[in-house]
């Protein structure tokens, strides 16, 4: 299809991406788009570095390698540069949404689709300024390499996304969710879910109460777990921020023991939601990757670079946000796996504590901080009253070993809004999830 030039590596990586976005404001139609985008990233590699060049004229992509080429070293020993003996050679098709593709759908039914839930935004009196978003993308990537890597695949979201204002008295809160999934069809069941978070979320600003400051032991759900995961150790995780850093290295040396022996955390690509991707962007096939495994640190995310440098495989997380720009190494869907424990056996075994339901936001390398949007006192193994929380804190590593409890069952999460930011790259589609996660000595504020 290219002619690729000798003594070098080369791989080209073209998208096709078709989006909507409609947007009811107040019950009022403000946005209904539909667009479609195409454009290429083509990478030149002569041993020594890399030369990147993006496109939307997908005609002159032979033209944008040669122009990249001139610039570079031919080497002829390219063939056996550490780097490229960690690409993975692939080819084929796997296209899984073809036969449910959200541009088959008109706009009409999506429009359709978002109008049904706007009647939910009038039920509670609370309910002052409301918006409903509908979004969808459905992207379709080839990559070719000199190596002779030649794949054709694709990937698709689409959601629901509800934002309200509440005035409850005379004090003003928000309340919101969002159902995102990978086919149409599975939007049009999420009524109760969204009529429950808006009774909650008015409930919820109606009798909280601030907490009293202290160290609790602290029931994580579902999604402060997942974000707990995603932040403060699946970015510790992303392996380039190992190279040349001798301190880090020393830190991520595998085969310690960092958590406690009930706790796995895994990176997968192969987890339908958004943070499923076949293949990553230099075309190595998905895995799944235990970052720890029964308390052991036991891998790391990698491109083929990051490979290269610390003596490991690829993994699966070369990821860019779109065409614009170069792979770099990323999360797919990071989750804690489960444990034992029933939920209700989880909750029972505590006297006195917090139970983080949802969150605002969170971060943390060294420390964590997560600020919760709902939470709620756990008095004698029961939910009880609700309380405002600011903020979460403590030590990564040694809040991985005072997890204590993991419920049976896992729920993975996907992103409808926002994503993964890292460097200029925002925002990317990811997973995140895990159990219900039991956890002592964390500071509440």
């Amino acid at each position: 299809m290219y002619q690729f030039p000798e003594g070098l590596y080369t791989d080209v990586r073209i998208e096709t991406c078709f989006s909507t976005n409609i947007v009811y404001e107040n019950h009022e139609l403000k946005q209904s788009r539909v667009k479609e985008d195409s454009g290429a990233m083509i990478r030149v590699f002569d041993g020594s570095r890399w030369y990147y060049s993006a496109t939307t004229e997908l005609e002159q992509i032979q033209d944008e390698i040669d122009s990249l080429a001139a610039m570079a070293e031919p080497n002829p020993q390219i063939g056996s540069h550490p780097v490229l003996s960690k690409l993975k050679v692939s080819q084929g098709r796997k296209m899984n949404y073809e036969d449910c593709c959200v541009r088959d759908v008109s706009p009409e039914d999506k429009t359709s689709l978002l109008a049904s839930y706007l009647p939910l935004l009038s039920e509670k009196p609370q309910v002052q300024h409301s918006k409903a978003i509908y979004k969808d993308c459905y992207t379709v990537k080839h990559i070719l390499s000199s190596l002779g890597t030649d794949i054709t695949f694709d990937t698709q979201s689409c959601y629901v996304a509800l934002r309200c204002m509440l005035l409850v008295g005379q004090t003003p809160g928000r309340s919101g969710g969002s159902i995102c999934r990978s086919r149409f069809e599975d939007l049009k069941s999420g009524h109760d879910y969204f009529r429950d978070i808006i009774a909650k979320d008015i409930d919820f600003n109606e009798r909280a109460v601030p907490v009293e400051p202290g160290i609790y032991t602290c029931i994580l759900s579902p999604t402060a777990a997942g974000v707990f995961a995603h932040e403060s150790f699946g970015h510790k995780s992303e392996a380039d921020f190992m190279v040349g850093d001798e301190t880090m290295k020393q830190e991520w040396m595998l085969g310690k023991q960092v958590g406690a022996p009930l706790l796995s955390i895994v990176d997968s690509g192969l987890v339908e939601g958004s943070g499923f991707v076949p293949y990553d962007d230099e075309g190595c096939p998905a895995g799944k990757t235990y970052l720890i495994k029964n308390g052991i640190l036991s891998g790391r995310l990698h491109s083929a670079s990051t490979a290269a440098d610390l003596g490991d495989e690829p993994t699966g997380n070369a990821r860019a946000i779109n065409f614009e720009f170069e792979p770099i190494v990323r999360m797919t869907a990071t989750y804690i796996e489960a444990g034992a424990e029933t939920k209700e056996e989880l909750f029972s075994k505590v006297k006195d504590g917090i139970y983080i339901d949802d969150i605002s936001h969170g971060s943390g390398m060294t420390t964590f901080t997560i600020a919760p949007f709902r939470s709620y006192r756990i008095r004698d193994g029961k939910v009880a009253e609700p309380v405002r929380i600011s903020v979460i804190t403590g030590n990564v590593m040694s809040t991985l070993n005072d997890i204590d409890g993991l419920s049976d069952e896992v729920e993975i999460l996907s992103l409808g809004t926002g994503g993964c930011g890292k460097g200029e790259q925002y925002p990317l589609p990811v997973g995140f999830g895990g159990p219900y996660v039991r956890v002592n000595n964390i500071h509440v504020q």
